[in-house]
């Protein structure tokens, strides 16, 4: 039975505890996917936020309060975890904090907002976030901790490495492939068959025919270098999943 008609508080056995981790746009947004989620059957009970800056505090996020900062999830052994960060200017917090907090695999969550298409033929990791209007098509691949934003279509034999990000409004043609910790802003395109780089940036709206190595900035139409991604140094001696096949830039 749902709580208060919000959705987001469920009572019952069946629900599992969840924490979000991140206070801002995408954990209020993964607070709605699960509330969404909560209507259609009592999946989760939402505990509340988590977050580092102390001035939020006891804050109300929507219907939901933060608790404390993120090392509160060890207070809460069965809560399972979403890590809901990441901006571009700094879309290596996800798997900053991912790290930080050293948890077990089955410790975190995984959400599909029930107006998402993401069909039995997709293997979606554990930590991933899939935002409504996403549309996958058949046999795609979502690593861990990877957030997918509204209106995201991924046609077949699509693979998204852990900890990448596609924006609103991203589309890509069969059998790309994006590394891990990737950001493609908001409308990028990419060519069936194009590879983007490990913790590549890619500009909103590009248009990308090409393969884009490692670490590089991309925008345009069609999309070409612009320069090389400055990765924070707690993150640069981190090891990175290469998307084979890539070309040298032109």
């Amino acid at each position: 039975m749902l709580a208060g008609g919000n959705g987001n508080d469920v009572s019952g056995s069946a629900a599992v505890p969840l924490l979000i981790v991140g206070a801002g746009g995408f954990a209020r947004e993964a607070a709605e996917a699960v509330r969404a989620t909560n209507t259609r059957a009592a999946r989760w009970r939402l505990l509340g936020h988590l977050d580092d800056d102390p001035t939020r505090h006891g804050c109300l996020v929507g219907p939901s309060r933060v608790l404390g900062p993120a090392e509160a999830v060890h207070d809460h052994p069965a809560a399972q975890v979403l890590v809901c960060t990441g901006r571009p200017d700094d879309y290596f917090s996800r798997e900053r904090l991912v790290t930080r907090l050293n948890l077990d695999a089955p410790r975190f969550a995984t959400v599909v907002h029930p107006a998402a298409v993401v069909p039995d033929s997709t293997v979606v990791g554990e930590g991933t976030v899939v935002l409504a209007g996403t549309v996958v098509t058949v046999d795609a691949v979502l690593g861990r901790h990877v957030a997918v934003m509204p209106q995201v279509v991924l046609t077949h034999d699509a693979v998204i490495g852990d900890f990448a990000t596609l924006a609103s409004g991203v589309q890509l043609g069969g059998g790309a492939r994006v590394g891990e910790g990737a950001y493609l802003g908001a409308g990028v395109l990419l060519r069936e068959g194009v590879r983007i780089g490990s913790r590549s940036l890619i500009g909103m709206g590009a248009v990308v025919t090409r393969n884009v190595p490692d670490g590089q900035v991309w925008y345009g139409a069609p999309a070409r270098w612009v320069r090389d991604v400055e990765v924070p140094p707690d993150r640069s001696r981190q090891p990175i999943v290469a998307v084979a096949g890539q070309e040298e830039r032109r």
